[in-house]
């Protein structure tokens, strides 16, 4: 009878450290998941800032509205780098960063069209690596 009472005992405890397993490992899974929505999420409102940041260069009248956009883009590219640890993500949030400023250095310098296709194609890297 002791003997069945142990087996029972190593029983629960292994199906319950099993159970643990598996709740950390859906629960990483979920964290995994929800990193790379707000990742997708984010990459897409940076997509919006990029367009207006072009229809602003075009316009080339309110410098103001250009340095809005960079913000706009700086903010949600300071939110991608807050939630994730992907190296790939981390270097497309860099690349658009080290453009982001030189076009904000354009703009400081008098340039009123300055050239922003290194964002673009900096935006359109960061939403690739952003995809699930």
């Amino acid at each position: 009878m002791a003997r069945t009472r142990r087996r029972s005992r190593r029983t629960a405890v292994a199906a319950a450290l099993a159970a643990a397993g598996l709740t950390a490992a859906l629960a990483t899974g979920c964290d995994a998941v929800d990193r790379a929505l707000d990742c997708v999420q984010t990459a897409d409102a940076i997509a919006d800032s990029v367009t207006a940041l072009q229809q602003a260069v075009e316009a080339a009248d309110d410098p103001a509205e250009l340095r809005d956009s960079l913000d706009t883009i700086e903010d949600d590219l300071d939110k991608i780098g807050d939630k994730t640890d992907d190296t790939d993500v981390d270097q497309a949030v860099d690349d658009l960063g080290r453009a982001v400023e030189n076009v904000r250095t354009a703009i400081e310098n008098g340039d009123a069209t300055p050239d922003i296709s290194p964002v673009t194609d900096a935006a359109g890297e960061l939403t690739k690596v952003c995809t699930p």
